[in-house]
C-alpha cells in the first residue's frame, strides 16, 4: 500500500512541477466543458452532486447512487468545424455503496487543407481525439467526504500522426446536507503518453480545480464558485494589442497586478429554480472574459447562459457561451432516466 501511495504521490508532485496552461501540453481536448449546464454556469464547475454522470467526467468524488442507470448524452457546435460531445452512464450494484461509472469524450476538427513546404496544395486531411473513462467514488466511513477516481484512456490522430495515452482524475468532496453545502478539489489528468505523435513525449494537461456551491436558504438559487487552473498561479499575461505608445515612442505594456490575476482563476455562476422541472442557468468565466476582451467595444466575452427541462424520464439542456464577437459556441444535452 505504501509503495502505492509513493507512486501517487510521485506522479502527482512530477505532473505539477510541468504544468503549464493552454497550449503547452497535449490531449487538450480533455479540458473542453462537458455539458451545457456546465458550461452555462461559467464552465468547469465541480461542485455538482446530484443525477448528472457528467459531471463525473470533471469530478469522480460526485459520482454517487442519484446516478444510476442515468444516460447523458451531450453535443456541442463548437468553433469553426470543430464539434465534440460526450456521454456518461452510471450504474449502482451494491444499495447505495458501490457506483460505477463510465463515460466517452469524442472531438473531430473537421478537415483541413494540405500543403507541402512550396505551398502547393495536397491532399485533406482531419483530426480527431477520443477519451475513454472508468470511475469509481466511496463514502469515507462516518464522515461526510467523498473520494473518486477516474482512469482514462486517450486516443488522438491528427493527420497522419497518432497518439495515445492515459490518465487519472482524483478528488474529494464534502457534502454538508443539513446547508446543502459542496465543497471539493480536483487533481485531473495525471498521467502520460504511453506513445508519442513522433518521438517527442509530451506532458498531459494537468490541472487542479477547487469548487464551493450552496443552495439558498428560502431562496430557490443555487451558487456556484469555482478556482481553476490553481496549480499555476500566473495565468495572466500582457496582451500586446492593449500597449499603449506615447508621443516619444516609449511602449507602456498592460499592467496585470495581483488582483488581475487572482479573478482569471475565477468562474461564478447561479441555478435558479435547481429543484423544479424548469430551470436557468448563468454564468461567467472572469479569465475568458478578460482575455478576450476588445477595447473599447462590449462583445459579452465570458458570459453564458442556459436552460434545463424535465420532461417525464427525459431532462433536455442547452447553454450558449460568447467568446467574442466572432466566436460563440451551443450546447446541446439529454439526460434519459432508465430506472
Amino acid at each position: 500500500m505504501s509503495q502505492k501511495v509513493f507512486l501517487l504521490f510521485s506522479l502527482f508532485i512530477s505532473q505539477l512541477l510541468t504544468a503549464q496552461v493552454g497550449g503547452r501540453a497535449t490531449y487538450q481536448f480533455l479540458n473542453l466543458v462537458n455539458s451545457p449546464r456546465m458550461a452555462a454556469l461559467g464552465g468547469k464547475v465541480v461542485t455538482n452532486y446530484d443525477y448528472d454522470p457528467t459531471q463525473a467526467l470533471f469530478n469522480p468524488a460526485s459520482i454517487n447512487w442519484a446516478m444510476d442507470n442515468q444516460l447523458s448524452l451531450n453535443y456541442t457546435n463548437y468553433i469553426g468545424d470543430v464539434n465534440y460531445g460526450t456521454a456518461a452512464y452510471a450504474y449502482l450494484w451494491d444499495r447505495r455503496t458501490q457506483v460505477l461509472h463510465t463515460g466517452i469524450t469524442y472531438v473531430n476538427y473537421g478537415k483541413f487543407d494540405g500543403y507541402d513546404e512550396a505551398g502547393n496544395p495536397t491532399s485533406s486531411f482531419s483530426g480527431s481525439e477520443v477519451a475513454l473513462s472508468m470511475g469509481h467514488a466511496r463514502n469515507i466511513a462516518f464522515t461526510n467526504f467523498h473520494v473518486g477516481i477516474n482512469v482514462k484512456l486517450i486516443s488522438s490522430t491528427l493527420e497522419n500522426y497518432g497518439s495515445f495515452g492515459g490518465a487519472i482524475d482524483v478528488g474529494v468532496m464534502y457534502v454538508y446536507e443539513a446547508w446543502d453545502l459542496h465543497i471539493t478539489g480536483v487533481a485531473r489528468n495525471l498521467g502520460t503518453q504511453f506513445t508519442p505523435y513522433h518521438e517527442t513525449y509530451e506532458p498531459l494537461p494537468f490541472e487542479l480545480i477547487f469548487g464551493i456551491s450552496q443552495t439558498l436558504e428560502n431562496v430557490p438559487i443555487r451558487w456556484h464558485f469555482t478556482l481553476e487552473n490553481m496549480q499555476q498561479w500566473n495565468v495572466a499575461f500582457s496582451n500586446p494589442s492593449r500597449e499603449e505608445t506615447d508621443l516619444e515612442g516609449n511602449v507602456t505594456k498592460e499592467n496585470i497586478n495581483f488582483i488581475d490575476n487572482t479573478f482569471r482563476h475565477a468562474i461564478v455562476g447561479i441555478e435558479l429554480f435547481p429543484e423544479s422541472g424548469f430551470n436557468i442557468r448563468l454564468g461567467y468565466n472572469f479569465r475568458r472574459g478578460e482575455e478576450l476582451r476588445i477595447e473599447e467595444k462590449r462583445a459579452f466575452a465570458g458570459l453564458s447562459a442556459g436552460f434545463g427541462i424535465k420532461l417525464n424520464k427525459m431532462r433536455l439542456s442547452y447553454s450558449y457561451s460568447k467568446y467574442s464577437t466572432a466566436a460563440s459556441s451551443s450546447f446541446f444535452g439529454l439526460n434519459i432516466d432508465f430506472q
